[in-house]
């Protein structure tokens, strides 16, 4: 298949993005013998692609199957280290909920991973792809309609190139172009936080310990890594983030310190901060005539419970194992099972996200003892601990057959 010219329509796969999500669902068409053309914006290697970056990556259970199944997790798998315990909190509340992997039967709730490690990977499982073709650096111009797909323009070093495809793929972020050019509106609402994120040392071993704790501000995460380093996730009201930014290392770690508590010791050796404005922005369809968002595109949520990157893969898996058992990827009932089928586990986990926030970082003080029992309702009653672990591996719906895998 060449790009440089146009070819049929039919049965052919026009991906927008070549974020996390984006490869994952190039690579999962490619092993199911779909013809693909994935449009990224940046050169093919990691450090050009804005999504592979310094952010620690909380992977649910549910997705580390998926990449599994998808031959990227054998490349990646040394560099993450496994959640085997989670433990949630207010400051300043009594209730806690704690989740523990063998009270499960599982050997990890989840992992962890750097971004740009994942995205290395991916690199190199999209390196090994049979029929995928890759346009990169590139970017979408233009979009016509036909009856049967559509013709895209495609700008690249060369020129601008023209690429026909039976279904349009936007999985270009939050800022999405191809959701614009469809004309999906979204709704959108601004949590007015900022969220810093880097690496830190703990005096004591986090032991494959994750914590999330809330507070007025905004919540705060630790998560383990290797080397006996966390990644920090350190939540701030925006008009409080240029001072956090000019922070100097010291006064910073003084302030996560603060936020976090002393259960890990003393914190040192803060790295790189980098900051990100948390909005929520949902589109108000996933599909339109033989086009459908994935990942960012389709709803960018709140990184507290860390399920962006984990419901973008789901998106991705479940838009995969619907096309490799059709032979028009863009037929219109394709495209309504797609939504449908997303629908419970789109809404349910935006809701989560969106509630806990308010919930959890309400200042109120009639809130704390509704709180602290609701907290230690999940921690003590079987069901709704139960409840909690399947949803945080990332199990809820009718998830892809790809996760529900086991692991070797």
């Amino acid at each position: 298949m060449n790009p440089t010219s146009p070819f049929s329509a039919h049965g052919n796969v026009l991906i927008v993005g070549g974020g996390l999500v984006g490869a994952s669902l190039a690579i999962a068409l490619d092993a199911a013998g779909c013809r693909v053309t994935l449009v990224e914006a940046a050169a093919p290697r990691a450090g050009a692609q804005p999504s592979y970056d310094e952010r620690n990556l909380a992977l649910a259970r549910a997705t580390v199957n998926g990449l599994t199944a998808i031959g990227v997790w054998p490349l990646v798998a040394a560099q993450a280290t496994p959640i085997r315990h989670i433990h949630v909190s207010r400051a300043g509340e009594f209730g806690s909920a704690r989740l523990d992997a063998a009270r499960h039967g599982v050997d990890a709730l989840g992992w962890t991973l750097p971004a740009r490690e994942l995205g290395s990977g991916l690199l190199r499982r999209l390196d090994t792809c049979k029929q995928l073709v890759r346009m990169a650096p590139a970017s979408l111009v233009g979009l016509e309609q036909h009856d049967d797909g559509w013709r895209a323009q495609i700008k690249t070093p060369d020129g601008i190139q023209h690429i026909d495809a039976a279904l349009l793929v936007g999985a270009d972020g939050t800022e999405s172009f191809v959701r614009a050019q469809l004309g999906i509106d979204v709704d959108t609402h601004d949590y007015a936080q900022t969220l810093f994120v880097c690496t830190v040392t703990p005096e004591r071993d986090p032991a494959n310990r994750a914590w999330e704790r809330f507070s007025d501000e905004g919540p705060i995460a630790m998560l383990p890594l290797a080397e006996r380093r966390c990644g920090l996730v350190l939540t701030v009201p925006s008009e409080s983030a240029d001072d956090v930014a000019a922070l100097d290392d010291a006064d910073f770690i003084a302030l996560a310190q603060e936020r976090f508590g002393w259960r890990l010791g003393r914190l040192t050796r803060p790295g790189k901060r980098y900051p990100y404005a948390i909005r929520r922005v949902a589109a108000r369809s996933l599909i339109a005539s033989r086009a459908v968002l994935v990942g960012n595109a389709a709803q960018t949520v709140h990184p507290i419970g860390a399920q962006g990157f984990n419901l973008g893969l789901r998106d991705a898996l479940t838009l995969a194992e619907l096309i490799a058992e059709t032979k028009d990827p863009g037929a219109p009932a394709l495209l309504t099972r797609y939504a449908e089928r997303r629908a419970p586990d789109r809404e349910g986990t935006m809701a989560m996200s969106h509630d806990l926030v308010r919930f959890a970082c309400m200042p109120q003080p009639w809130m704390a003892p509704l709180r602290s029992l609701a907290l230690m309702a999940y921690d003590r009653v079987p069901p709704l601990q139960q409840a909690l672990a399947r949803r945080g591996m990332g199990f809820r719906g009718e998830p892809p057959r790809a996760v529900l895998e086991r692991l070797p």
